[in-house]
C-alpha cells in the first residue's frame, strides 16, 4: 500500500465538516472570475438540438450567459446581478425580469434548469449540509453530502445529494429531489481535464428520473479561470449589447 494512499485513508477516517467540503467544492469548480465557452446537446426520441453559449461568471452573485447558436436564438441573453435576473430576447429588443418561481424551469428546452445555468441558489449559503457517507465511485473515494434548503431561500430543489471527490473536491454527481423526496434529475460530471492550474469536468450530463431515453450534454470547450471582471460588467446594458 503506497504512501499516498495511506495519508487519504486517514484523512477519510476524521470526519470532515460538509459545509467545508461544499466550499472547497465550490473553490475547485468554480473560483471567483471564470469565462467559459460551451455547447448544449439536447437529446430527445423524436430530435436533437444543440445550443452554443459563452459564460462570465464573478463570486456566487454575478453571471451572464450569452447564447452563440443555433441563429434563431443568437444573442439571447440571461444575467444574474445579487437578487435580480434578466432575460434578453433580441428578436424583440425585450428585456423581462425573471421571477425565482421560474427558476424550476427548463433552461432554452433542456434538462438543466435556469437555476442550474445562472445559478441564483448558492450551495454554501442556502444550504444546510450532512456527511452521509464516503464510498468509492467511477474509482474515486468520494464525500457524500446532503443539502437541505434552508428556510425562505430560492431553491428549486427539496433535496440534493452532491458526490465529490475526496482527493480534489471535484464534484462528480448530483442528485436533485422535489419536495416529496422524489428524484427528479441526475448530472453526472466527467471527462476532466486542466486549466490552468485547475482540474475540473468538463461534461455534464443531465438525466430525467425515468427517462432514460432523453438527456442533456453539456461540454465546455474552454475555461478562463483568470479573466478579468469587475461587478460593472454584468450590467443589463452591457447583456444588450454585447455580440455573440
Amino acid at each position: 500500500m503506497n504512501y499516498a494512499y495511506i495519508l487519504l485513508l486517514s484523512a477519510l477516517m476524521v470526519s470532515p465538516n460538509p459545509t467545508e467540503i461544499i466550499r472547497n467544492m465550490e473553490e475547485a469548480m468554480r473560483g471567483e472570475r471564470q469565462y467559459a465557452e460551451m455547447t448544449m446537446a439536447i437529446e430527445r426520441p423524436r430530435y436533437n438540438r444543440e445550443v452554443s453559449m459563452r459564460s462570465w461568471h464573478m463570486g456566487t452573485d454575478h453571471s451572464l450567459i450569452i447564447v452563440t447558436a443555433p441563429a434563431r436564438d443568437q444573442g439571447t441573453a440571461f444575467l444574474m446581478r445579487g437578487n435580480d435576473i434578466w432575460n434578453y430576447d433580441p428578436r424583440v429588443d425585450r428585456t423581462t425580469r425573471l421571477p425565482s418561481s421560474m427558476m424550476a424551469q427548463s433552461w432554452m428546452g433542456s434538462d438543466f434548469t435556469n437555476d442550474d445555468l445562472v445559478r441564483e441558489s448558492d450551495p454554501v449559503r442556502d444550504f444546510e449540509h450532512r456527511l452521509l457517507r464516503t464510498e468509492t465511485y467511477n474509482g474515486q473515494q468520494a464525500y457524500v453530502v446532503e443539502l437541505i434548503p434552508k428556510p425562505d431561500t430560492p431553491v428549486v430543489w427539496g433535496k440534493v445529494l452532491m458526490w465529490i471527490a475526496a482527493e480534489d473536491y471535484i464534484q462528480l454527481r448530483i442528485e436533485n429531489y422535489d419536495q416529496r423526496d422524489n428524484l427528479v434529475t441526475t448530472m453526472e460530471m466527467d471527462d476532466i481535464k486542466s486549466f490552468g492550474n485547475r482540474r475540473v469536468p468538463t461534461r455534464i450530463t443531465v438525466t430525467p428520473a425515468g427517462k432514460s431515453n432523453e438527456r442533456t450534454i453539456l461540454t465546455q470547450h474552454t475555461i478562463d479561470f483568470d479573466v478579468d471582471l469587475d461587478a460593472s460588467f454584468f450590467s443589463r446594458a452591457n447583456m444588450q449589447r454585447m455580440r455573440p
